[in-house]
């Protein structure tokens, strides 16, 4: 396809400029992809804000963007199983497919991955996308293209559950009721988990987590003993699993402490500092299992088919929906309306 699109660029820190570019040009392994929504995730507010997230810095310009999903316009003379007017939801990862990694199947720890908007490669804030087929998965008919984007931030709540070994009947516990907390929580329900209790500072995060099935939530600000709170839930004896989402010293600090003997901690959140002071001598007392979480993999079809088959209302995590020619004053708000907006999600087209 032949033309011009727009593209949001960030040219500095918490600054974003609207540009034309070409439209890319397609391999014979790709389809072009005409983007409809976009997700904003705390990723692109790391960069947006700091320009880089620990030892990773964007060079400027760069794009933003990582839970696209859209309708394909263009099909690659080698690919077979996607055709024009196609409604994709687009894995962002691109993997070498021949490392360690990729050979065991562990794709998303391939070394050599090149991923939408993790530098120095750009992400998805543009009008149009080139991307491999095998990674554009089609969307049924009762899946529209924003919840098509918001398949990658639930393929991470599916990995949470599964590192860490999720199953009904238990008792589960989620520190952090931002969007990667609610996914998480979601993944879960879908699972079968029908005790879930969620912890965040933020009544309105807390709100929606009760809104989407929480079986209960603590307000940490409210409640000074955290901990002390999930043991009298749970008579005494802990939960059986807890999802750490928030990235805090202090969430990671109460997880071990409310976590049952011989449970399992999954540790999902990113730490401003990338350091924590834990006490681990408890967490030896108390035999516990720690699983971490890097994005997903062999989960799109799985996540597709839970929101398909109305498992998941993934919809329901949408707090706030802005233009594309507003992504400026959607970041900004991202940045600076924390405690309101839980998920803002960009839409492309008019």
């Amino acid at each position: 396809m032949e033309g011009k699109m727009k593209v949001a660029i960030m040219t500095d820190v918490r600054k974003i400029e609207m540009i034309e570019r070409d439209i890319p040009k397609i391999a014979a392994n790709e389809v072009l992809v005409k983007l409809e929504y976009v997700g904003i995730c705390g990723s692109d507010l790391h960069f947006y804000e700091a320009g880089r997230i620990g030892d990773l810095k964007a060079e400027m310009p760069f794009v933003l963007g990582h839970e696209p999903g859209g309708t394909v316009v263009e099909v690659g003379e080698e690919v077979t199983h996607l055709k024009i007017g196609d409604r994709v939801a687009l894995e962002p990862g691109r993997t070498c497919g021949e490392c360690e990694f990729c050979q065991k199947g562990m794709y998303n720890l391939c070394p050599n991955v090149k991923f939408f908007a993790a530098p120095p490669v750009n992400g998805a804030f543009q009008e149009y996308i080139a991307h491999e087929a095998k990674l554009c998965f089609k969307l049924p008919d009762q899946i529209d293209t924003m919840e098509g984007a918001l398949i990658e931030p639930l393929a991470v709540g599916f990995h949470a559950a599964i590192q860490g070994g999720a199953q009904i009947g238990q008792t589960a516990v989620v520190m952090g009721a931002g969007c990667i907390g609610l996914v998480t929580m979601l993944a879960l329900k879908a699972m079968g988990l029908s005790r879930i209790y969620v912890v965040d500072i933020m009544q309105k995060r807390l709100d929606k987590a009760l809104e989407l099935g929480a079986t209960g939530v603590i307000n940490a600000k409210d409640i000074k003993d955290v901990p002390a709170e999930i043991r009298n839930i749970t008579d005494g004896a802990g939960c059986d699993i807890v999802f750490e989402t928030a990235g805090t010293q202090i969430t990671t600090t109460q997880a071990i402490e409310m976590a049952k003997k011989g449970s399992n901690i999954v540790l999902v959140g990113y730490s401003a500092s990338g350091h924590m002071d834990l006490p681990m001598s408890l967490a030896l007392d108390k035999e516990l299992t720690f699983k971490t979480v890097f994005r997903y993999r062999h989960i799109y079809p799985m996540a597709i088919e839970a929101v398909a088959n109305k498992k998941i209302n993934l919809k329901g995590i949408v707090t706030n929906v802005f233009e594309f020619d507003d992504i400026y004053q959607a970041m900004e708000a991202s940045v600076e309306q924390k405690a309101d907006i839980v998920k803002a999600v960009v839409k492309m087209i008019k």
